[in-house]
């Protein structure tokens, strides 16, 4: 079993910033790539940024130049900075982390249990 443990979520008004940490804690041999993905009321749920272990990013168009993912390999977290935040960026936001059991297991994708970013005048 893994354990994405989420914290950082809140209300902020346009402009703010936020920063989002995750966890992961369990059964772990090696986490690969992780995540933060996002779904708001309709809506699909979409990938937000992801960072590799050695730390190659990607971001979605969308919150390039505003957003900034990173990684603590030590302590197994990741972190997402949310700068200049917009009311669009209001979701709840969920950490992803592709992780091996052992070193012959196959990955498993696992997920947090969301937190509520509130971007609001």
């Amino acid at each position: 079993q893994v354990q994405l443990v989420e914290s950082g979520g809140g209300l902020v008004q346009p402009g703010g910033s936020l920063r989002l940490s995750c966890a992961a804690s369990g059964s772990i041999f090696r986490i690969n790539d992780m995540g933060w993905y996002r779904q708001s009321a309709g809506k699909e749920r979409e990938l937000v940024a992801a960072i590799t272990p050695r730390g190659s990013t990607n971001y979605t168009d969308s919150v390039k130049g505003r957003f900034t993912i990173s990684r603590d390999n030590a302590k197994s977290t990741v972190y997402l900075q949310m700068n200049s935040l917009k009311p669009e960026d209001t979701a709840v936001y969920y950490c992803n982390a592709l992780t091996r059991r052992t070193p012959w297991s196959r990955l498993s994708t696992n997920w947090g249990q969301g937190t509520q970013v509130t971007v609001s005048s």
